[in-house]
């Protein structure tokens, strides 16, 4: 079918570009498309130009970063302000993951109740051949009597080392009750307390338990049960050591 020329009119064969007469270019092709709006135009990628024929592409040394890096540096610097104030005590977690504790001594002690030779001060004071005891005997002797000392400064616990009964040699051991469940609560220095109860092997020696807290100021350790209890029997505790860092 034959093609004609828009300009002057003159028909052409539909394998001809340009025209017979005027030199008019017939098929134009479709008229440029609409520029697109500016978001647009940030979001879309940009193609790359293929190399001419014969030459090297050039490295690009610099490239426009697109939309996403701003959004991530944004997220990042958000993320670093919100987690400053945690930074001091995750580094304070690890260290305690990974450091050992040292002994935190209390400076001040007191108990429910003492049996005469058998003062609250003896569970503290770093030997095993004296003991506390509460001053009633019985049955049920040492349920509910607690031993509680102050820390001169506050200190981070992290465990606890418990001596039960009247020594570490087993005849020795045997002649008094021991404590089977304690108690343990810890008081920071703005009054928060944490507790923890913790079971006692009915065995002398050194028992260590995990028991943590922050800025603890006073702790107390309350008997909930006891072994061999009876008449003429009363509690006894060998030895109380906490352990942990100095704030």
């Amino acid at each position: 079918m034959p093609v004609r020329c828009p300009n002057c009119r003159t028909e052409n064969t539909p394998d001809r570009t340009l025209c017979i007469r005027c030199a008019l270019l017939l098929d134009p092709g479709p008229p440029p498309g609409a520029r697109p709006p500016w978001w647009r135009r940030i979001l879309r990628r940009r193609r790359r130009r293929s190399p001419v024929a014969g030459t090297r592409p050039k490295r690009r040394l610099w490239r426009r970063p697109g939309l996403a890096l701003p959004i991530v540096l944004v997220l990042v610097a958000c993320g670093v302000w919100f987690a400053l104030p945690h930074v001091p005590g995750w580094l304070g977690l690890a260290r305690d993951e990974t450091g050992t504790p040292e002994a935190v001594p209390p400076t001040r002690f007191r108990s429910s109740s003492r049996a005469p030779g058998h003062p609250a001060g003896a569970a503290f004071d770093g030997f095993n051949n004296r003991y506390w005891a509460p001053a009633e005997a019985g049955p049920e002797t040492g349920v509910g009597e607690y031993l509680e000392c102050d820390f001169e400064q506050p200190v981070r616990v992290l465990k606890l080392v418990v001596f039960s009964g009247t020594s570490t040699k087993l005849d020795e051991f045997l002649t008094q009750a021991r404590p089977a469940r304690i108690t343990v609560q810890l008081t920071s220095a703005d009054g928060d307390r944490v507790s923890k109860v913790i079971r006692i092997k009915d065995q002398p020696g050194q028992q260590s338990f995990d028991v943590r807290g922050s800025e603890v100021v006073r702790a107390r350790l309350t008997a909930d049960s006891t072994y061999g209890a009876g008449p003429g029997r009363r509690m006894a505790v060998a030895e109380v050591e906490f352990f942990g860092r100095r704030s």
